[in-house]
């Protein structure tokens, strides 16, 4: 697992390559090209099985980013909250903290597809003005470290940044959010794992989005990071022809926690200029995540949520499972649609329970929604 630049500069990066190897119409993706970067590890482009396949819908230009519909170049006004060019600080005691422009393949559903790939707008000279800004800002005690991914750096420069910041009296945690387990699993070697764990409480966040991405490579990638003392989280965006299906996400889930995963997060797909055709409903990813709480384990039902457009962080998504509150108690329905009081004054007499329906399907149940206006952790 030490052969990652030999195997990285073999990916299918221009125009050319990619209508070759997919047999597509040269032009089109050409036109899709100078929009946004394009890069497919040979690794990655080897699980699609048939064009138009899960994975292929991820990483292969399609004609549809061209056309018109209402997305943001800018959808959660991070360059707003940019107070230096490598950093995004939104929330009170947490940032982000842009380090690298690159990434092993080019997601077409990039919520910074504005700067990624992009040298002169994520760029090393920042990464100084970065750890600056953090050292003169005491609140700050949780920086996530991204880009493009921070694992596309070498060792050496990400050991630099990952020193810097653990020189800092106020900062308590340390994030990395990449998709090299997911793109490139080979880059994940035992010098890095050595490396990083040097550097705990330090947290991992992957992204995966389909259960054929947690390859016997991946999963070896993820237990050398596990096996760091590292926690991993997953990140998992919501996809129309991807995952938005329940049994396909709820497998997903589970195999990520089989790799030693933990779900972390569904992202409601950004509402980024060009993605319309890969996002999906509110209600569909409501559906997914009632498919997934009570009928897998717990540990497998991630938060869903909206990162809201304009800037107002991430919000979740719940069904609406309390169906009234009051002084006396609290009505409300399970995972089977079954109802349930929960008395809340002293001595209150214990409510007869429903009769509970045979083990069975899913049932359908009449969505009723609610979104939940708190901020989340991260």
């Amino acid at each position: 697992m030490d052969d990652w630049p030999r195997i990285l500069r073999g990916s299918l990066r221009t125009p050319e390559q990619v209508a070759a190897f997919f047999g597509l119409p040269v032009g089109e993706i050409r036109k899709v090209a100078r929009h946004f970067k394009t890069q497919i590890t040979p690794y990655f482009a080897g699980l699609i099985k048939y064009k138009g396949d899960p994975i292929y819908r991820q990483v292969v230009p399609d004609p549809a980013e061209l056309a018109a519909d209402s997305g943001l170049a800018d959808p959660l006004q991070e360059d707003a909250d940019s107070p230096v060019p490598s950093i995004v600080h939104r929330y009170p005691d947490r940032l982000l903290f842009l380090v690298s422009h690159m990434c092993a393949a080019y997601c077409r559903f990039c919520t910074r597809k504005r700067k990624v790939g992009d040298p002169a707008k994520i760029n090393p000279r920042y990464i100084e003005d970065g750890l600056d800004y953090i050292r003169t800002h005491k609140e700050v005690r949780d920086v996530v470290i991204s880009g493009g991914d921070p694992l596309m750096l070498s060792d050496a420069r990400l050991e630099f940044i990952l020193r810097e910041l653990r020189t800092i009296p106020h900062l308590e945690i340390l994030r990395i959010g990449t998709r090299i387990p997911c793109f490139l699993p080979q880059r994940i070697t035992p010098a890095l794992a050595a490396m990083l764990r040097r550097f705990h409480p330090l947290y991992v966040n992957v992204h995966f989005n389909h259960p054929d991405e947690l390859t016997p490579e991946a999963n070896a990638a993820l237990g050398l990071l596990a096996d760091a003392g590292i926690p991993l989280g997953c990140q998992t965006v919501l996809l129309k022809g991807v995952n938005d299906d329940p049994a396909v996400m709820r497998r997903l889930m589970q195999k990520l926690l089989l790799a030693r995963v933990r779900p972390y997060y569904i992202y409601q797909t950004d509402y980024v200029c060009g993605t319309g055709h890969l996002r999906t409903t509110v209600e569909k990813g409501l559906e997914i995540l009632e498919a997934l709480r009570g009928w897998t384990s717990g540990l497998a039902v991630p938060y869903y949520v909206i990162d809201a457009p304009g800037g107002g962080g991430k919000v979740p998504v719940l069904p609406k499972y309390v169906q009234a509150i009051d002084d006396k108690q609290v009505v409300m329905r399970n995972y089977a649609g079954e109802t349930y009081v929960y008395p809340q004054t002293p001595n209150e007499p214990p409510p007869v329970p429903p009769k509970k329906s045979p083990r069975r399907e899913r049932r359908i149940i009449e969505p009723c929604y609610d979104i939940v206006n708190v901020p989340p952790a991260g």
